[in-house]
């Protein structure tokens, strides 16, 4: 079973910046695609950003330019920089995994940006 563990979430006032962690274990692949999805209260979950297993990168137009997306295949890790942070990109943020073997969620980390 694959197992993604997210972390790096938290209070940061706007214009502050986070940095999220997405640990991967069990029976992941480097040959997964990886991404970054939100969700906040009473929304639905939305895509920010994914990964290949190449360093391929696309990212939604809203979060283009002040999200940055990478991975490092060698530890299963993904990670999204989050600069320039406003009130409204308050969610719950998940960590997915897309590969051969299936589709995989994190169970989330909470970033709150407060005015």
């Amino acid at each position: 079973q694959v197992q993604l563990v997210e972390s790096g979430g938290g209070l940061v006032q706007a214009g502050g910046s986070l940095r999220l962690s997405c640990a991967a274990s069990g029976s992941i692949l480097r040959i997964n695609v990886m991404g970054w999805y939100r969700q906040a209260p009473g929304k639905q979950r939305e895509l920010v950003a994914v990964i290949t297993s190449d360093g391929s990168t696309n990212y939604a137009d809203a979060w283009k330019g002040r999200f940055t997306i990478s991975r490092d295949n060698a530890k299963n890790t993904v990670y999204l920089q989050m600069n320039s942070l406003r009130p409204e990109d308050t969610a719950v943020y998940y960590c997915r995994s897309s590969g051969l073997g299936g589709v995989y969620w994190g169970k989330g980390t909470q970033v709150t940006v407060s005015s």
